[in-house]
């Protein structure tokens, strides 16, 4: 009899996980294709890091074959999936086309940009949803304070010398809070710049800083930012956006030359294109992470609209703490579905969160204990070590010298603006062939 084969769309962090689980419940009794646009898993989280320069980009990109031993791993951008016939479509990174066929599909596509109907926003702004992004943020900020210090012009060095960023959430706070840090060493080997004001502005329509923790987690981060300098505008968001400035819902107007777009996220649009049953672009699934109708196929992670078993009538929220138990969680259930064990309804309760402030700053609330400070910081970067499935050690170097050494302040030159543009989400197919 021939194995069966099961086919993983996405490599995050439901996708990686759904993987090893499913390799290490199943071992060679089946196989295991994992689909994904690129090489590596990306840790995410650390992503601000990278764009402080405080970590290497290739710290947070972590091998899959290295990680999935026994997993096929399989490189290429999915367009089209036929779950009649049981087949997956997709072009490789040399546009050469590809169907896979399965006998069990997990979907944890993930999610792009959450895009707003802004003028100027897709044109002028910059997203933070991988690598290129941050490489690209951390080029474009010492480029905005090296042009800054060869200007006399007292307007255009402000304006270089201020930076929005959009969003108070998880990754928009990490961002505004380690940014100070980078810029205050760009402007230290720099006497010209000495007593030039540096500002940064941290936007959101919601009236606090990060409004979807803990109260505390989010009073702890405003108290850091402020302490930074940070201009937190709450109840404020952006009406326009050009090149050298934006305009405020306020109407003020702000010159600025960066604009971090981190507004949230929405699945990712191939959901849309499956002919599946969706809430709030998500595939409907029910507690086994099994989508109805459709017994061969499950899915998990931010593409999945998973029930709340502990809120009931909400949806699990789109957090890598979900997605990694998930695909877990998936993987058994897939394999159950082979005959390999009981199927399992997906049950979580919040362990808390952490989030890296920078420094020695940090908030954290492991099972529901607010700290902050140095405490906090040691419990954010354990956790980030122990959820890292690979690089721990190059990472916790990197963290090392960063203590004890100044940060570089170069531009690396790798990514362009137009190879980072805001929305992602479609990729232009080869041929002009359209998404089906």
């Amino acid at each position: 009899m021939p194995r069966p084969r099961i086919v993983i769309v996405g490599g995050g962090f439901a996708g990686h996980n759904a993987a090893r689980t499913l390799y290490d419940t199943l071992g060679d009794t089946a196989e295991v294709v994992l689909v994904n646009t690129t090489d590596y898993f990306l840790y995410m989280p650390l992503l601000p890091e990278v764009a402080a320069g405080v970590l290497d980009p290739r710290r947070v990109s972590v091998s899959l074959s290295a990680t999935l031993p026994g997993v096929h791993c399989v490189l290429g951008n999915v367009y089209k999936i036929n779950v009649l016939e049981r087949t997956v479509n997709l072009r490789t990174q040399e546009d050469q086309e590809v169907s896979l066929s399965y006998d069990r599909l997990v979907l944890a596509a993930g999610s792009v940009n959450n895009l707003l109907p802004i003028p100027g926003v897709t044109e002028n702004a910059h997203g933070f949803r991988g690598v290129p992004e941050a490489v690209y943020l951390r080029d474009h900020i010492t480029r905005q304070i090296e042009l800054a210090d060869l200007t006399d012009d007292p307007a255009e060095r402000d304006s270089r010398c201020t930076f929005v960023v959009v969003g108070a959430g998880y990754t928009g706070t990490e961002i505004a809070a380690q940014g100070p840090l980078l810029t205050d060493a760009l402007v230290r080997t720099r006497p010209r710049l000495h007593g030039q004001r540096i500002r940064w502005l941290l936007l959101d329509k919601a009236e606090r800083v990060l409004p979807e923790l803990d109260p505390r987690l989010g009073r702890t981060a405003a108290k850091v930012l402020a302490k930074r300098g940070v201009e937190v505008l709450a109840g404020t968001s952006i009406d326009e956006a050009t090149a050298t400035g934006v305009r405020l819902t306020t109407g003020r107007g702000v010159a600025s030359r960066t604009l971090v777009w981190c507004v949230g996220v929405r699945p990712d649009p191939l959901v849309e294109d499956l002919g599946m049953p969706t809430t709030k672009g998500r595939i409907v699934v029910d507690e086994y992470l099994s989508v109805p109708d459709h017994p061969d196929v499950f899915a998990c992670g931010d593409a999945a609209a998973v029930p709340d078993l502990t809120r009931p009538g909400e949806l699990t929220a789109m957090t890598a703490q979900h997605a990694e138990r998930q695909g877990r969680l998936c993987a058994r259930n897939v394999a159950a579905s082979l005959g390999d064990g009981e199927r399992r309804a997906y049950r979580h309760h919040d362990l808390g969160f952490v989030v890296d402030l920078g420094g020695i700053e940090a908030a954290a609330n492991p099972m529901g204990v607010p700290l902050s400070g140095l405490a906090a910081k040691v419990v954010t970067r354990t956790y980030h070590l122990i959820a890292m499935p690979g690089n721990r050690l190059r990472v916790a170097m990197d963290w090392a010298l960063d203590a004890v050494q100044s940060r570089q302040s170069v531009q690396l030159g790798l990514v362009r603006s137009p190879e980072v543009p805001l929305d992602s989400a479609t990729p232009e197919l080869p041929d002009n062939k359209p998404k089906s």
